[in-house]
């Protein structure tokens, strides 16, 4: 079965990549606009805290627990169309959340929130390729990397500085206005995505993009160390505030400078690093990316400075960026197109089941062990997990790149 696509230009990927990267601005504001309201309704400190953490699992939690299911819908209707609706549907619900007076309701719209998210995302990955007109696909990853990395650093920032001057509403009208913009920018593309009909004795479910990603053996090697490697990052994000705080003892404009620092390195390695390894060697660039991306955490308390802690960062950042555009670019590469919506949607669901439980699992290994072996053991695992990918590509004497039909026709 074949997935029908029309081709895109040079101008549909920057649309695409300009869409995905107003798409992160919107939601890390509304992330913050929406935890600082939360935080506000709930009123005592235990029940605030308990309210800022419901706000992150309410926006978060479709993306893993419904991958399955948007992945059918986006390998089932025609995507530039699905995107324009999800972006028209987020732009309802962000007006709602700018009206709310409950926190009730307000965690209710955040789940909906949650819910177009997932989809918008699948919708906007499974294009890629189609869109991508004369580049190749390693380039078009790493336009749409950077755009996303850009708008998840400019995002919550945003959000905090609209929140500071108009209120929580103003935050959400405009994180509405940015869906807004993203659904024009779809009825622009020409590039279509327009999956196949399943065959008569074909059965589509909602966990088959799961089995396509653990199909063969090299892209569910490359799953293994994805997962394992993000649950041991994400586990010291927590880390990150205490240590600057509690070990180096500088300011609060310290930490932003960290994020910086990490994001610095993240658009390095995305949009000049990744897109200069050839397609043949995407998976061991993956499990590389991985393994540096560890060591940037790892390092960073070895010695106790602000600048060492800024440079180690940036080195973690360029690991973080190529990890991503690989890992993107190995399953564009991998899997046919006509499952695209299904296995995007299956990554990303296990992306954030992940993070998800590594935010939790942080938080308690700071308070047992303190934020400079918090940072030790989680950067040092997830490279120990790259290092073990790439002694497993060695041991087998290829590596998962290379391409799989993934041609429309």
């Amino acid at each position: 079965m074949s997935s029908a696509a029309e081709g895109g230009s040079n101008r549909d990927l920057r649309v695409i990549a300009g869409a995905i990267g107003l798409s992160a601005i919107g939601d890390g504001a509304a992330l913050i606009a929406l935890a600082l309201a939360a935080r506000t309704m709930a009123g005592t400190n235990m029940r605030s805290g308990l309210a800022v953490s419901a706000v992150f699992i309410c926006l978060w939690a479709p993306l893993a627990l419904l991958s399955g299911h948007v992945g059918l819908l986006v390998d089932h209707f025609e995507n530039r169309a699905l995107l324009v609706i999800a972006s028209v549907a987020q732009t309802v619900v962000a007006v709602g959340l700018a009206f709310v007076h409950s926190l009730a309701a307000l965690l209710a719209l955040t789940v909906a929130l949650g819910i177009g998210v997932s989809v918008s995302q699948a919708a906007e990955f499974a294009l890629v390729p189609v869109a991508a007109g004369t580049r190749t696909l390693q380039e078009a990853n790493s336009l749409v990397e950077s755009a996303r990395a850009f708008g998840f650093t400019v995002g919550p920032a945003c959000g905090g500085l609209l929140v500071s001057a108009g209120g929580t509403r103003a935050a959400m009208l405009v994180d509405a206005a940015s869906f807004v913009v993203v659904a024009v920018g779809g009825l622009v593309l020409h590039a279509r995505r327009r999956p196949g009909k399943a065959l008569p004795e074909e059965k589509r479910r909602a966990r088959d993009g799961l089995a396509f990603l653990f199909s063969e053996r090299a892209l569910g090697l490359a799953m293994v160390v994805a997962f394992a490697s993000l649950l041991f990052m994400s586990a010291s994000i927590p880390a990150d505030v205490i240590y600057v705080k509690d070990v180096l003892r500088i300011g609060d404009a310290a930490v932003g400078l960290v994020v910086t620092a990490w994001t610095i390195g993240m658009l390095f390695g995305s949009n000049v690093v990744a897109r200069r390894i050839p397609l043949a060697a995407i998976g061991t660039a993956a499990f590389a990316g991985v393994t540096l991306q560890g060591l940037g955490k790892a390092i960073a308390p070895f010695w106790q400075t602000f600048g060492f802690m800024a440079v180690a960062y940036v080195a973690g950042g360029i690991g973080h960026g190529l990890k991503n555009v690989a890992f993107w670019t190995l399953i564009h590469a991998r899997v046919p197109a006509d499952r695209h919506g299904r296995v995007f949607a299956a990554y990303s669901g296990l992306r954030n089941t992940a993070e998800l439980g590594a935010l939790a699992l942080g938080g308690v290994v700071v308070g047992l062990v303190g934020a400079r072996w918090t940072l030790w053991l989680a950067g040092g695992l997830s490279a120990a997990v790259g290092l073990a990918g790439l002694a497993v590509l060695r041991n087998d004497g290829r590596s998962p790149g290379g391409s799989a039909a993934t041609q429309a026709s």
